[in-house]
């Protein structure tokens, strides 16, 4: 854990019915682990959860390794996160019971994309910066999803005005999404973390309450939105990198998120 703690000093406060949220997730990714348990001895769980290594996601993977559940987790290593993520991941990988699988971007893809549209591409356009994430998460992430039926993310109400509606579970697309933290405030959050003593990423302690990759992130000052620090040079409603939108029939079958569920 952060030595200096400025998340946890500044944000610990859990909302009354904590116990009862708590209660919720529990029994959420416990009725997930069964339902989409390995058909078959020795094959793997139809059901991963999908992790950014941040503050909520390192609370699900506490959740998941101290219930045992058998749920494998992923990490998309894009090539442009941060150090302190990287050094994160690299601790995470070493303590966690539940398998953790990273996935990196086709390294010929990055090297043909960066030669065309040069390294920081994503400023440039939100074309641009659509194709980088199209490289750099969503090939990955169907890779990681493959043969998966349901997957878990730590996606909650609160975090920005796109995801107010979002459901503990949500059966609207073909493959299922778990949010076992979809009614669990910010507070909530960093009050489990602390009783718990996870680790979690040092750049939650400068402001960065949403960490994505490095040139796509920055700190936030007070009162802003939670996302507000992912991709700010761009119009608040296209912040989003395509993992969590829903596909859309009119959508061009070229838009990376339009083909992934």
């Amino acid at each position: 854990m952060s030595s200096n703690a400025r998340a946890i000093e500044m944000h610990a406060r859990p909302s009354s019915d904590y116990v009862i949220r708590l209660a919720e997730a529990q029994g959420v990714l416990q009725q997930a682990a069964a339902q989409y348990a390995p058909i078959y001895a020795g094959e793997a769980a139809r059901i991963s959860q999908a992790s950014s290594l941040g503050a909520e996601d390192v609370v699900i993977s506490h959740l998941i390794n101290s219930l045992q559940l058998d749920v494998g987790i992923f990490v998309l290593e894009t090539g442009r996160l941060h150090a302190q993520t990287l050094a994160l991941l690299e601790q995470f990988q070493a303590s966690s019971r539940a398998p953790v699988t990273v996935y990196k971007p086709l390294n010929e893809a990055v090297v043909q994309f960066v030669a065309r549209e040069g390294k920081d591409a994503m400023y440039k356009s939100i074309e641009l910066r659509k194709a980088c994430c199209g490289i750099r998460k969503m090939e990955p992430l169907a890779r990681a999803l493959a043969g998966k039926d349901a997957w878990i993310t730590g996606l909650r109400r609160e975090q920005s005005g796109a995801r107010a509606e979002v459901p503990l579970v949500d059966t609207s697309e073909a493959r299922t999404k778990i949010n076992p933290l979809a009614n669990w405030s910010w507070g909530d959050v960093w009050h489990y973390i602390r009783e718990n003593q996870v680790a979690y990423n040092p750049l939650h302690d400068e402001f960065f309450p949403s960490i994505g990759c490095e040139p796509c992130t920055r700190a936030i000052s007070l009162g802003e939105d939670f996302r507000s620090g992912r991709w700010w040079w761009e119009d608040e409603a296209a912040k989003e990198c395509g993992l969590h939108v829903k596909p859309n029939a009119t959508e061009s079958s070229a838009n990376p998120s339009s083909a992934l569920r």
